[in-house]
């Protein structure tokens, strides 16, 4: 079941796709009651959920617009939410599923000028570590995904210049993303960072105190 905003895209994916798929034109923004009613089927068991919906906005907070973010809060953090009420129930009952939360490195320390991107994906870590540790032994299995730069449309969405991937090394594929985010799933891990460049950097960046983290993150993240 595939579930995005722009139903032409979602419906050539469906015919690529080496398995039977839906389209699911829905905006969860708006719309994430809805998308439940859509996938109420008695017939239909979901046996891994995969929130990767999610945008970002960038600048000075008070030039942002107060309805946008709200808006990213919405999708980055109810959805979330939403989606894992609506289909935990019944992984628990079936003793068998998982939930892949997309969180970022980004939510990872405080972003100045992604002040609200990066605190929804504080958001997205903290819950899904939660998850993991309450449904430890129910045959369910919770995976935050924590990516660095990946060249995808986030940038431009988020007000970047299209060839400003990200201030940070480390730009991977979105293909190694995947693939290293569904080897972690497998081995029932809590958490992943696609991508060795990341992976390093914020173990190294970790230790340091918070206050030279924020003045490193501000000169690094400061419009242009």
């Amino acid at each position: 079941m595939l579930v995005a905003r722009r139903a032409d895209r979602l419906e050539r994916l469906a015919d690529e796709l080496p398995t039977k798929a839906h389209a699911l034109p829905c905006d969860l923004a708006a719309e994430a009651p809805s998308l439940l009613g859509q996938l109420a089927d008695p017939g239909l068991d979901v046996d891994l959920l995969i929130n990767n919906a999610g945008f970002g906005t960038s600048g000075p907070f008070l030039e942002h617009d107060p309805a946008r973010d709200a808006e990213q809060i919405r999708v980055n953090c109810e959805a979330v939410v939403t989606l894992a009420h609506a289909f935990l129930p019944g992984m628990v009952e079936r003793g068998r599923g998982g939930i892949i939360n997309v969180a970022s490195t980004a939510g990872m320390q405080p972003l100045p000028y992604e002040s609200v991107y990066a605190a929804t994906k504080a958001f997205v870590i903290s819950f899904t570590d939660a998850l993991h540790a309450e449904l430890r032994g129910s045959g369910i299995r919770v995976l935050a995904v924590n990516p660095g730069p990946v060249p995808t449309e986030w940038q431009q969405v988020a007000g970047y210049d299209a060839d400003r991937v990200g201030v940070v090394p480390g730009q991977i594929p979105a293909e190694q993303v995947v693939s290293e985010s569904l080897a972690a799933f497998d081995d029932g891990r809590r958490s992943v960072i696609p991508g060795r460049t990341m992976r390093w950097l914020m173990r190294a960046t970790r230790p340091s105190p918070r206050a030279i983290q924020l003045r490193v993150a501000e000169r690094l993240y400061r419009p242009r």
